[in-house]
């Protein structure tokens, strides 16, 4: 049974660091993005008696300890803190994670931060040599670099729908139009379906404008209870209505990164849901409300043609009509169901502990009206969808 919207948890604050290649500290990236969102709560990180922290795997042992890593780096108060990681999926999780402790009672203001520093080109596995470890197999074994999955579902999009390579460049064209007035956004500038063709071939079908790059950057976000954000005066918080974490259900027939294969389903059929589809109906379940309710959708654009997936996975068109939503202009922002305002990953490019929290500041702007140029008008219910390695589902739904 879902909550009334007064009883949720409130965001009281969001807050980022510029996505980019800075050459600093996540430390650096992930404190910028906390002081941001204690800001714009008006909270005192002297208040804060919860810290989750999102994982990074490439940054030293202060990655894997997040949580504590940036408590310290914002001067020790006390707070309790976690650590959570489920690859893309890690802002979600870590969101979940303070809501839970809030919900339960055990704490009043939670700050959430998800930072991270990349290497140039391809996200590739720790080093050594790991033989039960799918992720680092499938680098060993097939060479399967990130791209080639991506590519493997727009081929699959292709078959199934008829989409081509001009629809996945109109997505990039959308989302760089989006992107421009976005002042933490990375790449700012725009592009013609000519010049996504024209880039290089990465991944047949494939070009290197239709795959996001991998960037450094934060996000951060301060959970509230209901009981303090009426003790603060929150007039009409935004709130977090739900948060989906599921996994998929045997037997997954659509392959997933890292895995080398599908589920068999010869003997016990195929599930009535996909995994993606189920990520986005348990947060509408949870919250009590449908597709049809909702105004304004971030999605997890690792390619342009993953995006046309997650809009039908999320339930707002039927499955193979993403591609006549796009050519009509629907997901445009002025559009009946505006898809990634904030220019999504192709803007951004994958910080991959800060991206869903990235999502969350972005839905948050949105709701409050405080989105400037690329504002979605009367938006009211907010989406996200994201999608970690090893099966982890990413959904949060804001109201207000």
């Amino acid at each position: 049974m879902s909550a009334t919207n007064a009883e949720r948890v409130a965001v009281a604050g969001v807050g980022m660091h510029p996505w980019g290649k800075w050459g600093k500290s996540f430390v650096t990236y992930g404190v910028h993005a906390a002081r941001a969102a204690l800001a714009d709560a008006g909270i005192a990180w002297t208040d804060v008696d919860y810290v989750v922290g999102g994982e990074t795997v490439r940054n030293g042992y202060g990655g894997y300890v997040a949580g504590a890593t940036f408590a310290q780096a914002l001067g020790w108060n006390g707070a309790r803190v976690a650590t959570s990681y489920a690859a893309c999926a890690t802002g979600a999780q870590a969101i979940d994670t303070a809501r839970a402790r809030i919900l339960a009672g055990l704490c009043e203001v939670a700050l959430v931060v998800g930072a991270d520093t990349t290497p140039k080109g391809f996200l590739a596995p720790n080093a050594g040599e790991r033989w039960d470890d799918p992720d680092w197999l499938r680098f060993r074994l097939l060479g399967m670099t990130n791209p080639a999955y991506f590519a493997l579902y727009a081929r699959r999009r292709m078959d199934l729908y008829g989409a081509t390579s001009e629809d996945f460049a109109q997505v990039k064209v959308k989302n760089a139009k989006h992107g421009l007035s976005n002042p933490h956004a990375r790449f700012r500038k725009e592009a013609t379906v000519a010049d996504v063709l024209a880039s290089p071939v990465v991944c047949d079908p494939l070009h290197l404008l239709d795959i996001c790059a991998t960037s450094d950057g934060a996000a951060a976000v301060v959970l509230v209870s209901a009981a303090y954000a009426e003790r603060m005066g929150l007039a009409g918080p935004v709130r977090v209505a739900a948060v989906s974490t599921v996994t998929p259900t045997f037997p997954n027939t659509v392959m997933d990164m890292p895995m080398l294969s599908t589920d068999p389903s010869a003997v016990v059929g195929t599930p009535e849901d996909t995994f993606k589809q189920s990520i986005g109906l348990a947060a509408y379940e949870e919250a009590g409300i449908s597709p049809e309710d909702v105004d304004v959708a971030e999605v997890y654009d690792l390619s342009t043609a993953l995006e046309l997936d997650w809009i039908e996975d999320l339930g707002l068109c039927k499955q193979g009509e993403a591609e006549a939503l796009l050519r009509a202009g629907d997901t445009t922002i002025g559009g009946r169901i505006p898809v990634n305002p904030s220019g999504g990953l192709a803007c951004f490019g994958e910080a991959v502990p800060a991206q869903a929290l990235a999502q969350v500041c972005e839905l948050t702007w949105q709701l409050r009206g405080q989105a400037g140029d690329r504002q979605v008008e009367g938006a009211k219910v907010g989406i996200s969808a994201n999608q970690g390695l090893f099966g982890h589902g990413s959904s949060v739904l804001l109201t207000v």
